[in-house]
């Protein structure tokens, strides 16, 4: 809820959302204990209690149990790096870790050292190996998967939900304006020869029974596009939650619309592989 908020739509939506979330939010985080964590190398993996909790600089606090915590940075080429923070419900600590690199056998020994080893050949050992130098800033993390948001499923499979409400609806009351109007047509029929050249006793039921038509034909057209614009909705929001994501900007994904017009035929499709 914490990213959510800090990453919130700017649908109006959404927007009505917003309030609720951050009330959510501020029960629950009177429950917990949070930890403000940064480390002094870009990519160093924050652990808490043993569990890895992301790489520097992370976005965000870790949420923890109320009490002692140990928080570690590990990097390859730097010594880890830990401390032991305590926590209330409610509260907020910090650790700061400072990661110091690791110097190797080679930078270590001292070329005292070396000249006091005595009978060694000049160029004894010459040829072999130098030690491996751990290299000075470490290599920043690759690019992560963009994330996903799933308010716009949420939005869209809400909005497809009331419009297949209201097809319901206007299904029902379609069924219910065409079922007065064949009572209104059956006692007119049993009082003469119909609505054409009427008598004036017959006539305000013949206009009844027209308005129970037109009614009818109305309601069961909206119904129609009521049920179209709710099964638009839910395919957009399947597309959306099925669409693959791209790791790097502007990466072709192999999506392409597709249309297919004929006589006796509309569609509109996506094709693609997931």
């Amino acid at each position: 809820m914490s990213y959510a908020l800090r990453h919130w739509s700017l649908m109006k939506a959404a927007a009505m959302l917003k309030p609720t979330a951050e009330k959510r939010l501020a029960e629950s985080r009177a429950q917990v204990g949070a930890l403000v964590v940064t480390a002094g190398v870009v990519g160093a993996e924050v652990v808490v209690d043993g569990k890895a909790v992301g790489k520097a600089p992370r976005e965000g606090e870790v949420f923890v149990d109320a009490g002692e915590h140990r928080v570690e940075a590990r990097l390859e080429g730097y010594a880890p790096a830990s401390q032991t923070v305590k926590v209330a419900k409610g509260g907020t600590a910090a650790a700061a870790l400072a990661l110091v690199p690791v110097k190797s056998e080679a930078q270590e020994a001292a070329p005292g050292a070396r000249a006091a080893e005595g009978g060694r050949a000049p160029g004894a050992g010459a040829g072999a190996p130098a030690a491996e130098m751990p290299p000075a800033e470490p290599a920043y993390p690759g690019p992560e998967p963009q994330k996903r948001s799933w308010v716009p499923v949420i939005a869209l499979g809400a909005a497809s939900a009331v419009g297949l409400g209201v097809g319901v609806g206007m299904t029902v009351a379609s069924r219910n304006a065409r079922s007065e109007a064949d009572a209104q047509r059956a006692a007119i029929m049993s009082r003469g020869p119909g609505c054409v050249h009427a008598p004036s006793d017959v006539a305000s039921a013949c206009g009844a029974f027209e308005d129970s038509t037109s009614r009818a034909g109305t309601l069961g057209t909206g119904a129609i596009v009521a049920y179209a614009a709710s099964g638009a909705l839910a395919t957009g929001a399947l597309v959306y939650a099925l669409w693959p994501r791209s790791t790097v900007s502007g990466t072709s994904v192999g999506m392409r619309p597709t249309a297919s017009l004929a006589a006796d035929e509309t569609m509109l499709g996506v094709v693609g592989v997931w």
